[in-house]
C-alpha cells in the first residue's frame, strides 16, 4: 500500500463496532434465552470466527445488512456438541473466551487456530481454569492449540490476576457461570471490563467493587438488544492522524470511551493534543461519545505505571505520535506484556528508525527522541495490523511516499481503513 504525505484531513465519520464487545455480544447472546439483536457489529475475520464456533454448537446466528446480527440463543445449558473442531482462526480472544464456556459443558470439544497462531501460547489461561476443575489437554501440557476440553465439574476460586495477564479475567468470569460457589477475580490495576458490564446487562449475578469482580452461577441469561459503540482502538489511528497532519479537523461519532480503554487519550491530552470529548452518553452499560481532534504541536511525556494496561494496544500509534514531538518520550512498564513477547517493540524500533526517528528499545519499553521530520520509505508490516496501521499514519505525516508491505493484514481489524483515510 502506497501512502503519500497529506496536508490536511477533514471530515465527520463513524468507525466499526468495538471488536472486544462484538465478540462478547455473540457469546452472551448465544448463552441467553431468547433472541439478541445486535447493532454495530464488527464484521471482521476475528469476530466471524466467534460466530462460526457458536454455529457449530447449534446456535442460530443471522448476519443481516448494515452490521446487524441476530442471535437465537440456546441458553446457558443449551449448547450442543460440535460436529467438528472449533476453529478460532487468528482470534486469540475467541480462544480465551470460548475456553471459559467450553470448560463448563457436559460434552467434549476441540478448539484450534490457524497454523501461524498455533505457535502462540495459551497456557496462562488454561492454568487457572484447571484450578477451577477444568479438564483441558493439549500440546506442551495445554500451552498450545489444538486443545481438547472434556466434561468436568467446576468450582469457584479466588484468583489474583498478574498485571500483565489481565486477559485471564474474562475466561474465569465466564467459567464462573457454570461453577459451584463464587468465582472471584482480583486485579492489581483495573483492566478493560467489557465482560463484567455485559454479564450484568444480560442478567448475570455479578458484583464489582473497584479491582474485584465476583460472579455466581445462574440458571440462565436473558436476550437483550445490544448497540455496539465504535472501537476506540481503531479510533486511535484516526485521532493520531488528525493530530499529526497539519490543517486537520476531524470528528469521530459514537466511539466507546470506556475508561479502561482511553489511556491513550489521557496521554495525548498531556502531550498538548487539541482533543474534545462531545455528546457523552451511555448504552448497554458502556460510555459512548463523539471525539473531535484538531492538528496539534505535541510535546514529549513519560508514559508508564498504571496507565499501561489502559493503552497497551495503542503503543504503536503512541510511538508514532511521540516521534513528532520535539524532545524525549520514555515508555516504560511493558515487560511481561504481549507487546514485548511478540517483538512488536522491536518492529516499531526498526521501522521508525527507517523513517529517520531516533528510537531505541529498553529492558521494559523504549525511548524516542522526537521532532525530526519523518521521511517516507519502504515499511514492513510484520503481518501485524497494528504495525501496518500505525506506520500508515506515520506515512501521512512523512515527506515523500511510504510503501507498506503486506498491508492487507489491516483487513483483520478494519477492511475499510485505507478507503476511509483516502476520503478524509
Amino acid at each position: 500500500m502506497l501512502i503519500e504525505q497529506r496536508n490536511s484531513l477533514k471530515g465527520e465519520f463513524t468507525i466499526p463496532g468495538d471488536k472486544s464487545i462484538s465478540h462478547r455480544a455473540i457469546l452472551f447472546g448465544s448463552l441467553s434465552k431468547g433472541t439478541t439483536e445486535i447493532e454495530g457489529f464488527l464484521i471482521g475475520e476475528d469476530c466471524l470466527s466467534t460466530i462460526d464456533c457458536f454455529r457449530k454448537m447449534q446456535v442460530g446466528i443471522e448476519i443481516l445488512t448494515e452490521n446487524k446480527v441476530r442471535v437465537h440463543g440456546n441458553g446457558i445449558y443449551g449448547l450442543k456438541p460440535p460436529s467438528s473442531t472449533l476453529n478460532a482462526g487468528k482470534a486469540g480472544t475467541t480462544v480465551r473466551l470460548l475456553l471459559g464456556v467450553l470448560a463448563g459443558q457436559p460434552f467434549s470439544s476441540v478448539i484450534n487456530r490457524d497454523e501461524f497462531s498455533q505457535k502462540k501460547p495459551v497456557g496462562k489461561v488454561v492454568k487457572p481454569l484447571r484450578m477451577m476443575g477444568a479438564n483441558i489437554a493439549g500440546k506442551d501440557d495445554g500451552n498450545f492449540c489444538p486443545l481438547i476440553i472434556s466434561p468436568s465439574k467446576l468450582k469457584g476460586i479466588n484468583y489474583e490476576i498478574p498485571l500483565e495477564t489481565s486477559y485471564i479475567k474474562s475466561p474465569l468470569l465466564i467459567a464462573g457461570l457454570y461453577a459451584q460457589g463464587e468465582t472471584t477475580v482480583v486485579e492489581k490495576i483495573k483492566s478493560r471490563d467489557h465482560t463484567e458490564l455485559m454479564l450484568k446487562y444480560f442478567g448475570a449475578d455479578i458484583t464489582t467493587d473497584s479491582l474485584k469482580a465476583v460472579n455466581r452461577r445462574v440458571s440462565d441469561l436473558y436476550a437483550q438488544k445490544v448497540r455496539i459503540p465504535g472501537d476506540v482502538s481503531i479510533a486511535a489511528y484516526f485521532i493520531t492522524a488528525g493530530l499529526l497532519v497539519p490543517n486537520s479537523d476531524i470528528t469521530i461519532k459514537n466511539v466507546g470511551i470506556n475508561p479502561t480503554r482511553t489511556g491513550f487519550i489521557d496521554v495525548f491530552k498531556s502531550m498538548g493534543a487539541k482533543l474534545e470529548i462531545l455528546n457523552e452518553t451511555t448504552y448497554c452499560n458502556e460510555k459512548v461519545a463523539d471525539i473531535r481532534v484538531v492538528s496539534s504541536e505535541l510535546k514529549p511525556v513519560d508514559i508508564g505505571g498504571e496507565l499501561i494496561p489502559r493503552l497497551i494496544d495503542e503503543i504503536p500509534v503512541i510511538a508514532v505520535a511521540a516521534a513528532t514531538a520535539p524532545g524525549t518520550t520514555k515508555i516504560s512498564g511493558l515487560k511481561g506484556f504481549k507487546i514485548k513477547e511478540s517483538n512488536r517493540i522491536k518492529a516499531l524500533v526498526a521501522e521508525l528508525s527507517k523513517m529517520g526517528v531516533s528510537i531505541h528499545e529498553t529492558e521494559d519499553g523504549m525511548v524516542i527522541e522526537g521532532g525530526k521530520p519523518l521521511k517516507g520509505t519502504i515499511i514492513e508490516s510484520y503481518n501485524d495490523h497494528a504495525i501496518a496501521m500505525a506506520m500508515s499514519v506515520a506515512g501521512l505525516a512523512a515527506e515523500g511516499e511510504t510503501m507498506i508491505r503486506k498491508a492487507q493484514v489491516v483487513d483483520v481489524a478494519f477492511p475499510e481503513f485505507f478507503p476511509l483515510l483516502n476520503r478524509l
